[in-house]
């Protein structure tokens, strides 16, 4: 019985390449109170691995919290595997704004004390009794009151790249240490002020929102679903979105656009932009913005000092990582001296820039493909290629990518070609294929078939 992920994110990232489907991008929570929480994970785990769902999941005594990929074919049936649960009957799945079938690579469900650490210990404390639920319609609503005070309950990095206009924007590193500030600041607006949250999918302005009741305010209410759920609320109602610019995501893609305004800087240089990168020095791994210039030009390190040393032999680079912190995610560090202009605490309402599309340093390839076989043989001077279909059916007029560690990524439009020594027109699993093919190809290249 499988209960952990036993594939590399390499292999697993090319076998959803050769797959060639669909992947939906997805969030989802649930305060509740679980018994045994390693039962319930061990139980999730083996029915999510069945349908191919990846992410990120943490369970605890106060419920759940995910970030998932689930191929879109099997949506319904994922869906199914959380109406199991009483708790779970109904449950809102946040579908992302932007979809990358490569958002999460790895199945990973771990058991922890608590589903949003929160740094209270107050038996008193009810998570469940929460603040009123608004959609976007509500909310835009409420913005527009004078009396309204909105709290931005995200983290410093997250709230840089976008955010809602005129909203309280904590300088903070973690949720547990917005709480305390907050209240503090808000303290005298306790009876009389709408208080209104918002956060990422909902679930800490949830937690937050239940907080803020416990300590006295009156008039408590939250953004239903976050930001990821306003989005998709404000497109489908043709409403106003008072939310300008990205939503930080906690996934490979690490924001999805909601508005075309850019609201931040590069950290290095100052130009308008808004994409996050991690440094490339593995003993650093700093959360940062850079633009695609100071991409190329520091090799996507946040410092002269890390790339110097990303050019030292990985032996020596090893040797200086012994005993010291490795694989430092800890977003402090989004806060080092060496990032000059980068912006916390009070943010600009203003657009810098308008968003272009991203440049060829940054841009993923936006293809679908399927494994069709691999190269058998490659006849230099008449420039033909020799091919063994494994997988799928192969037609004329197919667009196809022939691809490999030296080859790189080749496309062809296939015009003509020989199924087991006869000109055809289609060719099936345990058929050879030749056909014309202008560049040298290798025994390790293979052949996918690209459908959309």
């Amino acid at each position: 019985m499988q209960l952990y992920n036993t594939l590399s994110a390499e292999e697993r990232a090319e076998l959803i390449d050769q797959a060639g489907k669909q992947r939906l991008t997805l969030s989802f929570y649930a305060y509740a109170h679980i018994e045994d929480p390693k039962k319930f994970r061990d139980d999730l785990f083996i029915e999510w691995n069945k349908l191919d769902a990846l992410g990120r999941t943490y369970v605890a005594k106060e419920g759940i919290n995910a970030q998932m990929s689930v191929p879109a074919e099997n949506f319904e049936a994922f869906r199914d595997t959380l109406e199991a649960y009483d708790f779970m009957k109904g449950i809102r799945l946040n579908v992302a704004v932007e979809h990358d079938d490569h958002s999460f690579l790895k199945l990973t469900v771990k058991v922890r004390h608590k589903i949003v650490a929160d740094g209270l210990n107050d038996d008193t404390f009810d998570v469940t009794n929460k603040g009123v639920h608004l959609r976007a319609k509500e909310f835009n609503a409420i913005l527009d009151d004078p009396n309204t005070i909105v709290v931005d309950f995200r983290n410093h990095y997250e709230s840089e790249v976008g955010h809602f206009k005129g909203a309280i924007t904590p300088d903070v590193e973690t949720f547990r240490e917005s709480l305390p500030i907050i209240n503090e600041q808000l303290k005298d607006f306790k009876e009389d002020k709408n208080l209104v949250m918002y956060c990422t999918g909902g679930i800490r302005c949830e937690k937050a929102s239940a907080y803020f009741k416990h300590q006295g305010f009156k008039n408590v209410f939250q953004l239903e679903g976050g930001i990821i759920n306003y989005a998709k609320q404000i497109k489908e109602e043709g409403l106003e979105s008072k939310f300008i610019g990205k939503n930080f995501v906690f996934d490979h893609r690490l924001g999805e656009r909601i508005t075309e305004d850019i609201v931040s800087q590069c950290h290095q240089c100052g130009k308008p932009c808004d994409n996050h990168t991690n440094c490339e020095n593995d003993a650093c791994h700093l959360l940062f913005i850079q633009c695609d210039e100071c991409k190329e030009a520091m090799d996507n390190c946040c410092s002269t000092e890390c790339l110097e040393i990303t050019h030292l032999p990985l032996v020596e680079q090893i040797k200086r990582r012994r005993g010291a912190q490795v694989g430092n995610k800890v977003f402090r560090k989004g806060k080092s001296e060496s990032l000059k202009f980068k912006k916390s605490g009070e943010l600009t309402d203003t657009p810098l820039a308008v968003a272009e599309k991203p440049k060829t340093i940054r841009q993923k390839i936006k293809i679908k493909k399927v494994l069709l076989g691999k190269v058998e043989h490659y006849y230099v001077k008449a420039q033909i290629g020799l091919f063994i279909i494994e997988n799928q059916e192969l037609y004329l007029g197919d667009k196809i990518l022939i691809s490999g560690p030296t080859t790189g990524n080749q496309e062809l439009i296939l015009d003509k070609m020989h199924v087991n020594g006869t000109e055809a027109s289609q060719a099936k699993p345990g058929d050879k294929v030749t056909f014309a093919v202008p560049f040298r190809v290798r025994l390790s290249d293979k052949l996918f078939k690209i459908i959309s």
